[in-house]
C-alpha cells in the first residue's frame, strides 16, 4: 500500500460511526479593520455534492478557503473524517481537491505537462503510475485528444474541466470547487454537471455558487449563507417541508403584479406566454381570489429565508 492509499485508510478509519463527513462548529471570522465575513456557523455536511448558496459577500469563499485549510478563521472548529483541519492542516491537504474559481496556468506548457508537474507538486509518484492517472485524469475530463494543446489557449469550459482534472488528483475524499459554470455556455454547463455528478458518487463535493439552477440540479443537500451566517442548512427535501402550504401561484400582467408586490411577500416570478407572469408569493393563508396552492422549488426556498435572515439582525 502506497503512502496515499495508507493515508485514506487511515482518516477513513478515524472517522466516528454515524457521523457527517465534515463537521463545522461555532466558525466564525473577522479581517483586520473589523470586518466580520463569518459568524458562528454550524455546519454537518455529508458525502455526496452539497451546495453552498449565497449573495456575493455572504461569506461563500471565506467559508471555502478555511475549510481548504488556506486561512485561519478567528474562532471554531472543522474536522473533517475525524480530522481536525485546523491543528493538523498537512493531513487534509493530501485528500483534498480544489479548484478556485480563478485557476492560473503556466502559459507555455501543454495539458498533458501541466497535470503531471502539478501531480508531482502534490507528492504523486513513482513516474509510471503518475502518468497513468494523468492520462485517465484527462480521459474522464473529455481532455485527452487535446493534451498537447497549451491550457493558456484553451476555452473557459475547457480550462474549468482541466481545473476539475488537477483537482481529482490523488483520488481525493474532499473536493471543492467556486462557481464552477460561471460563463459557461449551456452544452458545456451540461457536461459539467455531468462530470460533477459523476465524482460526487463517491466524494464529498462542496459546490459553492450563486446559480440556483447549478444546486437544483445536483445538490440533495445545502447551505444558504447570508451576512455571514447560515440562513438555513439540511436536504432540499426538509427545506421544502418548511414551506409547505405557504407558498401561492397566480398568473397575473405586469400591472398587476406591481400592485401585488406592495401588499405581498413575493419570492418569485415566472415568465408565461402572451406577456404574463407567475407570481409566487409567500402567504399563510390564501392571498386572495386566483391564488392556487403549489409545493415550491429551492428558488423559493432561497428566496424565503433570505428574507428570513434579514429580518432576523434587521
Amino acid at each position: 500500500m502506497n503512502d496515499m492509499s495508507s493515508l485514506k485508510a487511515e482518516s477513513a478509519a478515524s472517522a466516528p460511526a454515524g457521523t457527517e463527513a465534515l463537521q463545522i462548529r461555532g466558525l466564525s471570522h473577522t479581517y483586520p479593520g473589523g470586518v466580520r465575513a463569518l459568524h458562528d456557523i454550524d455546519l454537518d455536511v455529508p458525502r455526496g455534492i452539497y451546495g453552498l448558496l449565497g449573495p456575493n459577500g455572504a461569506g461563500k469563499t471565506t467559508l471555502m478557503r478555511i475549510i481548504a485549510t488556506l486561512q485561519r478563521p478567528s474562532s471554531g472548529s472543522v474536522s473533517f473524517e475525524g480530522m481536525d483541519i485546523l491543528a493538523e492542516p498537512h493531513r487534509l491537504r493530501r485528500v483534498l481537491g480544489y479548484l478556485p474559481q480563478e485557476f492560473g496556468v503556466y502559459p507555455r506548457l501543454t495539458a498533458e505537462e501541466l497535470l503531471d508537474h502539478l501531480a508531482v507538486l502534490k507528492g504523486i509518484g513513482p513516474a509510471g503510475p503518475r502518468r497513468e492517472e494523468v492520462h485517465a485524469l484527462l480521459q474522464r475530463t473529455n481532455l485527452y485528444e487535446v493534451r498537447r494543446r497549451r491550457v493558456s489557449g484553451f476555452s473557459g469550459g475547457m480550462r474549468r474541466r482541466f481545473g476539475i482534472a488537477q483537482a481529482l488528483l490523488g483520488q481525493p475524499h474532499l473536493v471543492i470547487v467556486d462557481e464552477p459554470t460561471a460563463g459557461l455556455d449551456p452544452a458545456e454547463r451540461a457536461r459539467f454537471h455531468d462530470l460533477l455528478a459523476e465524482i460526487g458518487e463517491g466524494t464529498l463535493v462542496i459546490l459553492s455558487t450563486h446559480l440556483l439552477d447549478d444546486v437544483s440540479k445536483l445538490c440533495p443537500g445545502l447551505a444558504i449563507l447570508l451576512n455571514g451566517r447560515v440562513v438555513a442548512a439540511g436536504p432540499v427535501t426538509s427545506l421544502l417541508d418548511k414551506l409547505r402550504g405557504s407558498i401561492w401561484r397566480k398568473s397575473v400582467t405586469r400591472a398587476e403584479a406591481e400592485a401585488l408586490r406592495q401588499s405581498l411577500q413575493v419570492l418569485t416570478t415566472r415568465y408565461a406566454d402572451g406577456g404574463r407572469l407567475i407570481l409566487h408569493v409567500r402567504n399563510d393563508t390564501s392571498p386572495g381570489a386566483g391564488f392556487e396552492p403549489v409545493g415550491g422549488d429551492l428558488h423559493d426556498v432561497y428566496f424565503a429565508m433570505t428574507a428570513d435572515g434579514e429580518a432576523a439582525v434587521a
